[in-house]
Parts: C-alpha cells; sequence; structure tokens
C-alpha cells in the first residue's frame, strides 16, 4: 500500500510540475520548473514611455557593465517575452548562487546598482526605489531568477 502511494505522489509532483512548465515556456530551457514564486507591490508607476526597445536596452546595458569586469560574470541577465516583459537572471559558473539566498543577495546588490544612477538620483527615488521598482518602471511584468540547476524563484511585478 505505502507503495502504491509513493507512486502516486511522485505521479502527482510530476504533472503539477509539467503543468507549471506548460503555462512558462521558459521553464524547463533557461531555469527549472519555479520552485517558489512571490510578488512585490511595487512602490514604482510604469512609465508611459515604456517599451520593448527600452527594456532590451536595459539587459544589453547590464551585460554590457558586465563584460567591463576583469573577471568573469557570476549571472547572466536577459528578457524574454512578446515585449520583452519577464526578465530572467542566472547564476553561471562556480562563482553563480547556489540558493535562494543568495539569489535574494544578488538581487540586493542589483538594487544598490540600480540606486547608484544618475536615473534614479534624478527622479529622486534612489533611496526608496528597489531593483524590483526599477524594473517595474521599465515595464517589467515579471522577474525570473535561477541558479540555472536546481531552483528558480519567480517574482511577479504589481
Amino acid at each position: 500500500m505505502l507503495k502504491i502511494v509513493g507512486a502516486v505522489s511522485v505521479l502527482v509532483c510530476l504533472f503539477m510540475a509539467s503543468m507549471a512548465a506548460a503555462t512558462d515556456r521558459h521553464a524547463g530551457y533557461y531555469y527549472p520548473v519555479p520552485t517558489s514564486q512571490e510578488t512585490y507591490v511595487a512602490r514604482a508607476q510604469t512609465m508611459a514611455t515604456e517599451n520593448r526597445a527600452l527594456r532590451l536596452g536595459f539587459v544589453t546595458g547590464m551585460s554590457t557593465l558586465q563584460a567591463k569586469l576583469p573577471y568573469a560574470p557570476s549571472y547572466v541577465i536577459f528578457a524574454k517575452g512578446e515585449k520583452a516583459e519577464k526578465m530572467i537572471i542566472v547564476g553561471i559558473g562556480a562563482q553563480g548562487f547556489r540558493t535562494l539566498y543568495q539569489a535574494r543577495a544578488q538581487l540586493a546588490q542589483l538594487t544598490a546598482i540600480s540606486r547608484s544612477t544618475k536615473f534614479l538620483r534624478d527622479l529622486a527615488v534612489e533611496t526608496f526605489f528597489t531593483f524590483f521598482d526599477v524594473a517595474k518602471l521599465l515595464g517589467f511584468k515579471q522577474i525570473t531568477i535561477s541558479d540555472g540547476v536546481e531552483f528558480a524563484h519567480q517574482v511577479t511585478l504589481d
């Protein structure tokens, strides 16, 4: 009886994972099926001038900054979706994040980097906007952060 219950549990888990992957076409390709989710209620409102090109320019700028560093990056950042409205951050290499806590620390560092920009200083929001607020401002609707191996955490920007 325990074997049957165990087998049914495994099948249910596999079914649930396949359903999650079916609703997120990037799961299983860029990152594992999300293991956790949250909704962030942003302090920022989406800019009236937000568009796909702006979001792609943002991730290109972030990638360009990383490429100029004297060491290999520990993560990659890119945008996906028809309107590039989904930001994906994946840890890579030996220095990539291995836990959700390390991924959250990376997001905190991205907040610090964002707060140092002239853009946020000009808006006079550099002391209270987070990286999630910046993403919302640019029109991103979702951020997925993953170690690229075992976990993926999805944040819906509200």
